[in-house]
């Protein structure tokens, strides 16, 4: 089954901006990543193509990286979980900076009820918390602030008490 999942946020301002806060990514400075309340995201050498980081139970290789423009991470794990997801900027009509993150994947096996009942609410959730943090690191505010649904927070709630994305030491 093929998969394919996009969130946008429409920002006023530069491209080089937005840019920036790709570069960030999972750096100490990062202010695109929402790891005050998801998993931090992490690579064991930065951001060069190659690297193997992940969030929480969520594994990746940074397949493509462009600074200042887009980066594109290629799935190792859940199982089941095949193509890739990432960060791209584009202008619009209006001189505005579109920030876009999209999957674009097939699953397979257990990944057919996984992704729409555990990983798919929760990827939605972090992606809306990654874009509010993108807007407000960028104009210092919220047009609108997104909020977790509650089977989002029963979902968090239940994978916290499972001691599920938590790293290793």
């Amino acid at each position: 089954m093929r998969i394919r999942n996009v969130h946008r946020r429409r920002i006023k301002c530069t491209q080089a901006l937005v840019g920036e806060l790709i570069d960030g990514l999972a750096s100490s400075s990062d202010r695109l990543w929402p790891h005050d309340c998801w998993p931090r995201m992490r690579f064991e050498r930065g951001l060069v193509p190659g690297a193997i980081g992940g969030h929480g139970p969520v594994r990746y290789e940074i397949e493509r990286y462009t600074p200042g423009s887009a980066i594109t991470f290629r799935f190792i794990s859940p199982k089941g979980f095949h193509g890739t997801h990432g960060y791209a900027i584009a202008q619009d009509a209006e001189g505005c900076t579109v920030l876009t993150h999209e999957i674009d994947m097939q699953i397979g096996g257990v990944a057919k009820v996984s992704w729409p009942l555990v990983f798919r609410p929760l990827h939605d959730a972090l992606m809306e918390d990654s874009l509010d943090r993108a807007e407000e690191a960028i104009t210092g505010s919220l047009e609108r602030k997104c909020s977790w649904s509650p089977y989002v927070r029963v979902l968090r709630r239940a994978l916290r008490v499972l001691g599920v994305g938590r790293r290793r030491a």
